[in-house]
């Protein structure tokens, strides 16, 4: 009697199908795992290669677009209505002149300027002025000028190194000229700029015209 109770007790293994079906389950759950862990990865690349891009092109931006620039202010060209030098006794020159200078604006945006003055000197002295109106300059592009200016030695203290320049043949003025402006970026923007123009301009006394141009 005893014995047919240990018998009716007795554990029987479960049938190998079972066993397969489970370790079949075991491997499908670590394959599942592993694929979202893979996709995790994936998305974790691309999301930091879209930030590097990202911050790639914010620096370009800032390193481009948004640098303000200083706009270069200089005399282009010049030609001449009347040219009067007086070589023996008096020397002196008395000329109309027609120059054109140019704003050139690098910058990613308009440069708008204020009336000024340019002055031409020979040597420490002033021989003539002329007015540069206000105007700006378009994003990225040069802005042509165009002034008339009289040029006169009448009111020099000291003619010997006039004398030595006009009979070397070639007399060298000096203009200078300051703009103060506003750099305008993407029409919100602001912010002040000024530019200095000095240049020298050789002029050929025998053929009347202008040598050379070259502005610091």
């Amino acid at each position: 009697m005893a014995e047919s109770r240990v018998d009716q007790q007795q554990v029987y293994p479960l049938p190998q199908s079972t066993n397969v079906k489970r370790d079949e389950e075991s491997a499908t759950t670590m394959d599942s795992d592993e694929l979202r862990r893979k996709k995790r990865i994936k998305y974790l690349a691309y999301f930091a290669a879209f930030v590097v891009f990202q911050t790639g092109i914010i620096l370009l931006f800032s390193l481009t677009v948004m640098k303000i620039r200083t706009p270069k202010f200089r005399v282009q060209s010049a030609t001449f209505e009347s040219f009067e030098v007086e070589r023996v006794a008096n020397p002196s020159f008395n000329m109309k002149m027609n120059a054109e200078l140019g704003v050139k604006n690098a910058n990613f945006g308009n440069y708008k300027f204020q009336n000024s003055t340019i002055v031409f000197f020979y040597g420490d002295a002033a021989v003539g002025q002329a007015v540069v109106r206000k105007t700006k300059a378009g994003w990225r592009s040069t802005k042509k000028l165009d002034v008339e200016v009289d040029l006169s030695s009448n009111g020099l203290s000291n003619n010997s190194q006039l004398d030595s320049d006009i009979n070397s043949g070639f007399l060298t003025l000096n203009g200078r000229s300051r703009l103060n402006g506003k750099v305008e970026l993407m029409f919100i923007f602001k912010k002040k700029k000024s530019t200095n123009m000095d240049c020298s301009i050789t002029i050929g006394l025998a053929d009347k015209a202008v040598r050379d141009i070259k502005c610091k």
